[in-house]
């Protein structure tokens, strides 16, 4: 069996989004050609991990002699996207690894979703090697569409539930019961 390839090389969208309220959100990775249009879930980690990542690799480019690809320092006014996720969000997987590069041949960052694999309890993690994703997800987008993404998925990030200043926890609503670390009194 082939691997399906969610292939989107310049997309007319490109976004982490969410559902739900703060505390019972889900994470999307959502991208939109046309009418195709592909939602991939993750945790809010990886969106901050990959936030992270594409914003260190163009800092890194940004730094090369003469700036050859013209890397914005800043997401583009233009390119600012806080539009909310397309509708409906119908979830294609749920993210496992993650892949990300740089194509210098077309300047863009390549990111790539592989869905989360569950492994038998007596699986050896070499078998994880073997495995053939049955699909996998894979965006290029120039660098000022790259910039914009890191910024919007920044903001959805921190756009959750406030951390409590003493015991760096989320806190609710609702309330909050402060489990202060050990020692600290």
């Amino acid at each position: 069996m082939s691997t399906v390839v969610h292939g989107f090389d310049w997309p007319d969208r490109f976004v982490v989004g969410t559902v739900g309220e703060p505390g019972e959100r889900t994470f999307y990775l959502q991208a939109r050609m046309g009418s195709e249009l592909v939602s991939v879930a993750l945790e809010k980690q990886q969106s901050a991990l990959l936030a992270d990542r594409i914003e260190e690799i163009l800092d890194d480019l940004m730094t090369e002699d003469g700036n050859p690809f013209s890397i914005p320092a800043t997401a583009p006014d233009g390119l600012i996207d806080n539009d909310p996720l397309e509708q409906p969000v119908e979830e294609q997987f749920r993210a496992g690894a993650m892949g990300l590069g740089w194509d210098p041949s077309t300047a863009q960052i390549v990111i790539e979703a592989f869905p989360l694999v569950d492994l038998p309890d007596d699986a050896d993690e070499s078998e994880l090697v073997e495995i053939e994703p049955e699909e996998v997800l894979v965006v290029r987008i120039p660098v000022g569409s790259a910039r914009a993404f890191t910024r919007r998925t920044r903001d959805v990030v921190l756009a959750g539930r406030p951390i409590c200043p003493l015991c760096e926890q989320p806190m609710d609503a609702d309330g909050h019961v402060c489990t202060l670390p050990e020692g600290f009194q």
